[in-house]
């Protein structure tokens, strides 16, 4: 059996100690399979972000261990963490986090180059990436003349490129109208059905439809985890489109 692309196991964080001691997760277990997209749910305050963070190594639990591709992370050092994130784990973020003076491709490019690849090759997997999201004729724009979703889209193609397979996305949707936030939802549900694995963040039951399966949280707790009753319908839409 392959193991899980992310497991959470018991992992807690709290911030702060003694009377002031606020906890953000208390043991949460969580498995993220290839090929499945897994939606986080929650109130505000509920610890969906710190969740992200847990499984994206930017933030060390207080107690549990995290396991990204087989790999136990929890206490390794700060430089192979930052190696890791740049070879297996892709961050898409609400406000796409782009550097206006990088065109697209070398915005998707520059992680790549930060690992190690040369220039050339770098260049090549980014313009790859950018077809794969339907922007490939953008590739030498800057992002003040792109669109909010064209953005997001070199966003996510940066967030997967070159070898990444667990793709972390908090709120992706939520500096765009819906029918954009749409098509950039098919674009990661696209990266994950070839094989790749997704965290992804919202507030938004009918984004949560298009993942294979809804965690939600309360209180820094896993209180329930199911398919949600939607996804047949949009995955339908989404194969229809």
């Amino acid at each position: 059996m392959t193991a899980p692309l992310l497991e959470l196991d018991a992992v807690s964080v709290q911030y702060g100690g003694g009377a002031n001691a606020v906890t953000a997760l208390a043991g949460v277990d969580l498995r993220v399979a290839r090929g499945e997209m897994v939606a986080v749910m929650g109130t505000s305050g509920s610890g969906k972000s710190t969740l992200l963070a847990c499984a994206g190594t930017l933030l060390p639990p207080t107690s549990g261990e995290v396991r990204i591709d087989g790999e136990w992370v929890s206490d390794r050092p700060a430089r192979d963490l930052a190696a890791l994130r740049r070879r297996l784990v892709g961050f898409v973020f609400q406000d796409f986090n782009l550097i206006p003076s990088l065109t697209a491709v070398e915005n998707v490019a520059l992680p790549l180059e930060l690992d190690g690849w040369k220039a050339s090759r770098a260049r090549r997997a980014a313009e790859l990436a950018l077809d794969n999201v339907e922007l490939g004729e953008r590739a030498d724009a800057f992002p003040d003349d792109l669109s909010g979703g064209q953005q997001q889209r070199v966003a996510i193609a940066r967030g997967v490129v070159g070898d990444r397979r667990l793709v972390l996305a908090d709120e992706p949707t939520g500096a765009l109208d819906s029918q954009t936030g749409e098509v950039v939802l098919r674009m990661l549900r696209r990266h994950v059905d070839n094989g790749a694995g997704a965290l992804l963040v919202t507030h938004d039951a009918r984004h949560a439809a298009w993942a294979d399966r809804i965690v939600f949280l309360r209180d820094g707790r896993v209180v329930d985890q199911t398919v949600y009753a939607g996804v047949e319908t949009a995955l339908a839409g989404r194969t229809g489109s």
